[in-house]
């Protein structure tokens, strides 16, 4: 969603902040939480990041020392984004941070740390991957945010701090609607609303490539998992892949029919090889397409349902995919066959506007304009495709029906012979 649909949903953020029985309604699940902002921006900080925190529900106890817990009780934090925008909503404009407890599959019921943002809206942000701290885009400029921890009656807190390191490169540069390191945190790119596109080196900020008329606008973008190549989507042309180290593009997806493609996502397949992902949308709704990263032709498409797709990601071990709709539906694909591992129906009441898993893709994370930010805890499959809560509840159908036959005396057994 970028800004303009934004300020076309204007009217809906501040009814869903202000509705007392939907948006104020108790949760029952643990692992979901409202945070008081329509959010459009999440992610997982790394593990690796050098932090030594508690959070706000938890015992000092449970203390995370270079991101790793030291309890039996492990922990993950989160970082979100967004607001009302720059009018009289009433609805503040904030970065989050919040604490996930695996054990518990539960959120912390309040934000770990809240940075206000006065009149600017966070957008997208993007979570450096060794750590360092995060990037947030605004309407007009992206600022960079260092973690910050701080002592208080000698518990450890983590919270971010605000940095001048963006300041000469991505100030006044107008609103950015597409944030991406690459996978070692080498590089940032960065799409804007009026079509430029922008790879810099990190942590120098050293520009590799600056595409002034890249699109109309910039929608998506993404590394591949070598950094070697970059994929881009917008308004106004086709999805590119470009050359990172010659900035040229070396292809260009074509469509077909009536396809328009929303996003654009790299990994790394079972074989070892990478594989393109993008979404496409058509009259008779989405499809995820599958591409090879030598050829660049289609290796396969699969229609996913009818409802218009609004997040997409894929998970870093590569074998999952996540989408989310217009209708608040998560949704998580296996990508070996496309078959749909996990379902949840109206996960939030708003469209999902992100999606990230987590780093060891045991957990999916997904954030909604309706303020509610969601962990879904990603289960197993069994080896013939089945999940093991469904073969046990086949089994349990079965066993009923059985009974029932046997007792209608329309299944001759060792209980009639008895």
């Amino acid at each position: 969603m970028n800004s303009s649909a934004f300020r076309s949903n204007k009217s809906y953020n501040q009814n869903r902040a202000r509705e007392p029985d939907r948006g104020q309604r108790k949760m029952e699940d643990p692992n979901t939480q409202r945070y008081g902002v329509p959010l459009y921006g999440a992610a997982w900080v790394p593990s690796n990041a050098t932090i030594s925190t508690v959070s706000a529900d938890h015992n000092p106890d449970d203390a995370v020392v270079d991101g790793e817990k030291s309890s039996d009780n492990p922990s993950a934090f989160l970082a979100l984004a967004g607001g009302g925008g720059e009018g009289r909503s009433g609805i503040p404009n904030a970065i989050l941070l919040t604490e996930f407890d695996f054990s518990a599959n539960s959120l912390s019921s309040k934000p770990v740390s809240r940075v206000g943002t006065a009149n600017e809206l966070p957008y997208r942000i993007a979570v450096h991957p060794r750590g360092d701290g995060l990037i947030c885009s605004f309407p007009s400029s992206c600022r960079w945010f260092d973690w910050d921890v701080t002592n208080n009656n000698e518990n450890k807190r983590l919270g971010l701090i605000s940095s001048d390191k963006m300041r000469t490169k991505l100030e006044d540069v107008g609103q950015q609607l597409a944030l991406t390191f690459s996978e070692d945190g080498s590089l940032l790119a960065a799409g804007g609303e009026d079509g430029k596109l922008r790879v810099f080196k990190w942590p120098n900020l050293e520009v590799l490539f600056n595409e002034e008329k890249a699109y109309t606008s910039v929608k998506d973008l993404h590394f591949s998992v070598d950094g070697k190549y970059l994929v881009s989507l917008g308004s106004g042309g086709p999805c590119k892949v470009w050359d990172v180290t010659s900035s040229k593009v070396v292809a260009t997806l074509p469509k077909e029919n009536d396809e328009n493609f929303r996003f654009c996502r790299f990994s790394q397949s079972s074989e070892r090889d990478q594989v393109l992902y993008t979404i496409a949308m058509r009259d008779k709704g989405g499809s995820i397409i599958s591409w090879n990263t030598k050829s660049w032709k289609r290796i396969a498409s699969k229609h996913i349902g009818r409802d218009a797709v609004t997040a997409f990601n894929v998970s870093v071990d590569g074998k999952l995919l996540a989408i989310g709709t217009n209708e608040g539906d998560v949704v998580i694909r296996d990508t070996s066959k496309m078959q749909v591992q996990m379902n949840v129906k109206k996960a939030h009441l708003g469209l999902v506007t992100a999606l990230t898993f987590s780093h060891d893709s045991r957990a999916l994370c997904s954030a909604s304009m309706d303020s509610s930010v969601r962990v879904t805890l990603v289960q197993e499959r069994s080896a013939n495709g089945f999940n093991n809560g469904i073969i046990f509840f086949m089994i349990l159908l079965l066993a009923i029906a059985v009974s029932f036959l046997m007792r209608q005396g329309m299944i001759p057994g060792f209980l009639n012979n008895s």
